[in-house]
Parts: C-alpha cells; sequence; structure tokens
C-alpha cells in the first residue's frame, strides 16, 4: 500500500484510458451522490415538519364532548351532555402521570361574525377562556405585555392578551396596545400583552389572530357557568398520553353515566400518536433513501468490478512476467485489489463532495428566505452518514476487485507469455 511503484503503477493503469475510467467511476459517483441528496433531502422535510411542533408539548391530546351514541342506565342514546370543571380535578386525582389537564371555553372565530369592536374597528376572531399553563403546551411568544397568571384567574380580571393579527387589525402602526380595550361581545377586556405564534399548526396566518382571555372571566362574562368546551391533556416526561387517555375517557364516562363501551361520547386528537407515525413516516423515507442509494451505488460498483475484469484481461502479458519473475499471488491480488479501492473511493468521495456543494448552495438560498412556515428546511445529513458512506465505498472497492484480483492468481506464467 505504501509503496511509491504500487501506486504509480496504478496512476499509470486508470489514466491509461482515462474516458473509461471516468466513465466506469461515474457509476458509484453517482450513487453517493444521490444517497446523500436523497437522506439530505429527508431530513430537510423532517425539519420543516417537526419545526411546526416547535414549542409545543406532544405529548398531548386534545378532547371534547360529542353525543352519546349508546344508551344507558335508561338515558337515551343522542344525549348531550358538557364537560365540568369538576370533571378536570376529578381526572387529575384519578389518572396519574399527566402534567396538566387545562380546561378551555372558545367563542367566535374568524369564519363567524364581527365579535371584537375596538372604536370604529371591528373584526372577527376567536377568543380562548385558558388556564395559565396553555403557553406550555402552545407554542406562543409573548411579544410585549405579559400572559395570564393565576392573580387573573382568582379575580377574575377582564384582561386580554391579542396576537399580531389582532393588532394589524383593530390598531394603528405605532398605537399603544397595552393598556387600551376591546369589547368582546358587548364586555370590555383590558389588553395587557400580545403575542407571535411560530410554526405550521393550522392556518399559520389565523393563528395570529386569536385573543386569550382568563378561564374564569370568559365564563362569568358569556354565562358559561362551569361548562368546559374541551380539554388540552398533556403526559408527564416518561408517560405516554396514548396509553392513559383511556383512563382519562374512563373517568369522563363514569361521570357523566357514558356506557364504558361507547367510544364517540368522547371526541379526542392525540397530537402523541399523529407525532409518533410522523416520526415512523421519516424512517421510511429514510430506509427508502438509503435502499436507493445502495442499489445504485451497487451497479456502479458492478461497473468497476467488470473493467476490472477487461483491465485483467489486458494485462495478462504483464501478470505472467510478473509471475515468471517471482511474484507471490498476494502481489498480484493486493494491486488488482488497490486499483478497485483507488477508483471507488476516488469516485465516491467525489460524489460526496457535489452533494456537499448542492447541499450549500440550497442552504445559502433557504438562508435569504422567510423559513418559519415552510414545510422544508435546512437538508443535512449526519457526519455519521458521511463516515459510513466511506466504509461503504471502501467494502464496495474491495468487492468490485475481488473476482478480478481471483481471476488474475489463476493466470499460469507460461499461458500468460504465450498471449498475444
Amino acid at each position: 500500500m505504501f509503496s511509491r511503484d504500487s501506486w504509480a503503477e496504478i496512476i499509470e493503469a486508470l489514466s491509461s484510458n482515462w474516458f473509461r475510467t471516468i466513465l466506469t467511476a461515474f457509476g458509484v459517483l453517482w450513487g453517493i451522490f444521490i444517497l446523500v441528496i436523497l437522506l439530505a433531502a429527508g431530513n430537510g422535510l423532517e425539519n420543516g415538519i417537526k419545526q411546526s411542533f416547535t414549542g409545543m408539548a406532544t405529548n398531548s391530546m386534545f378532547m371534547w364532548a360529542q353525543n352519546v351514541s349508546q344508551p344507558y342506565k335508561g338515558l337515551p342514546k343522542g344525549r348531550r351532555y358538557n364537560f365540568k370543571l369538576d370533571d378536570v380535578q376529578a381526572i387529575k386525582d384519578q389518572v396519574p402521570g399527566l402534567r396538566f389537564v387545562s380546561p378551555r371555553n372558545q367563542l367566535g372565530g374568524f369564519r363567524g361574525s364581527n365579535n371584537v369592536v375596538r372604536g370604529l374597528q371591528t373584526g372577527a376572531f376567536n377568543v380562548y377562556g385558558d388556564y395559565p399553563e396553555i403557553t406550555q403546551q402552545q407554542p406562543m411568544d409573548i411579544t410585549s405585555g405579559r400572559f395570564i397568571n393565576y392573580s387573573d384567574i382568582e379575580e377574575k380580571r377582564k384582561v386580554a392578551i391579542i396576537g399580531s393579527g389582532v393588532q394589524t387589525a383593530l390598531y394603528d402602526p405605532g398605537e399603544e396596545v397595552i393598556g387600551s380595550y376591546i369589547k368582546i361581545n358587548g364586555v370590555n377586556f383590558m389588553v395587557i400583552g400580545t403575542y407571535k405564534k411560530n410554526g405550521q399548526n393550522g392556518d399559520p396566518e389565523e393563528n395570529q389572530k386569536e385573543i386569550y382571555v382568563p378561564f374564569t372571566s370568559f365564563s362569568q362574562a358569556f354565562n358559561m357557568a362551569n361548562i368546559v368546551g374541551w380539554m388540552a391533556i398533556t403526559a408527564e416526561d416518561g408517560s405516554s398520553i396514548t396509553e392513559l387517555k383511556s383512563q382519562v375517557f374512563d373517568v369522563i364516562k363514569a361521570r357523566h353515566s357514558i356506557a364504558p363501551t361507547d367510544d364517540r361520547a368522547v371526541g379526542n386528537f392525540d397530537l402523541y400518536e399523529q407525532y409518533n407515525k410522523i416520526n415512523g413516516l421519516f424512517t421510511a423515507l429514510n430506509f427508502v433513501a438509503y435502499f436507493v442509494g445502495i442499489l445504485i451505488l451497487i451497479s456502479g460498483v458492478i461497473g468497476i468490478s467488470n473493467i476490472m475484469l477487461i483491465v485483467v484481461k489486458e494485462r495478462t502479458k504483464e501478470i505472467g512476467v510478473r509471475r515468471a519473475l517471482g511474484a507471490t499471488p498476494w502481489s498480484i491480488r493486493s494491486q488488482i485489489l488497490l486499483e478497485s479501492s483507488f477508483l471507488t473511493i476516488i469516485s465516491g468521495m467525489v460524489g460526496i463532495i457535489l452533494a456537499t456543494g448542492v447541499l450549500i448552495l440550497v442552504n445559502n438560498e433557504m438562508d435569504k428566505m422567510d423559513t418559519s412556515e415552510m414545510m422544508f428546511l435546512n437538508p443535512s445529513v449526519d457526519i455519521g452518514v458521511v463516515f459510513t458512506a466511506l466504509m461503504i465505498l471502501i467494502i464496495s472497492g474491495l468487492l468490485a476487485g475481488l473476482i478480478p484480483a481471483q481471476n488474475a492468481i489463476k493466470i499460469r506464467p507460461v499461458e500468460a507469455l504465450r498471449t498475444d
């Protein structure tokens, strides 16, 4: 390996027909290039999708009441019921492993009628009655002022936090927001903070057009009494909300006289389950990337092996002379293996360099864009992937030269010298 004569011979052998060498190397180059690009594209898509979960408690679910679909204890099917504040405490007490159980109420919406007024400006916005911990379950950046606290909850303060979209719709540019008042369904609330949401959950633009008020003042102002519209429930680290949700449903069913087998009575969206499905999807995409890239790489290695067979045949007389002069089978075999490995590794490295250049260009262009709402972000590959690719190249090079090397040492010196 460290012989200058050996490397001079390798360079001479590969450069004697440089066009054939380039065409042969292209198969391996293209295989590694495709492998790296596919893996980087998969990572870029994964980064973009997971960006929408940034700051969100993914081990969560959302739960709401639906019509009962089975008669039970003399009560008819089709009846409607509502969650109550007592249900929240019962869930906390009876289901271990839960971190947050947040009751929520909602009114209005951008698809409804105008429900918020400030001076001469009006708008239709989602208004939520919430507890302070909701900011730990859903991503939100407080851009000025503050969010709801428990003093607001206990004193039923009529305060509100508005999104940047609400601010744009109801306020003039540069106008002071904190301390001003907005009227929600005829009730005045003082604005104590503004927020902006990141990610791609739902409609990103409409996510900025939401208003948050304390749950207790919402219930008082809009005559909700102790009714809870829906709940956001988050499990502790180390627990799975997917595994705990059946216990939560059992508590609700027992408290509202719902048949234990009635799975339609409690609606839910399991964010943790969906998140795991997304992770499974990206695992499958990585498998496909490796599968396709390695298949293309194998085709390139087969091409190198075929060319090395031709090279061995062309050098039959040379091999015969070397054997006649005392060259051992190992020296002949190692020379062929070095040539195939060198060609494979060099072509593979060029493929990695080209793929890296493409990724640098793509990332440079993306740096100039607003990626906060993009589904594709920072396509890249881990250094471990590059190391793995190099190992694959080394093994592939040895395999590509193995059959030609075995053919070379089978040549008898006398027969080789007779070859024209």
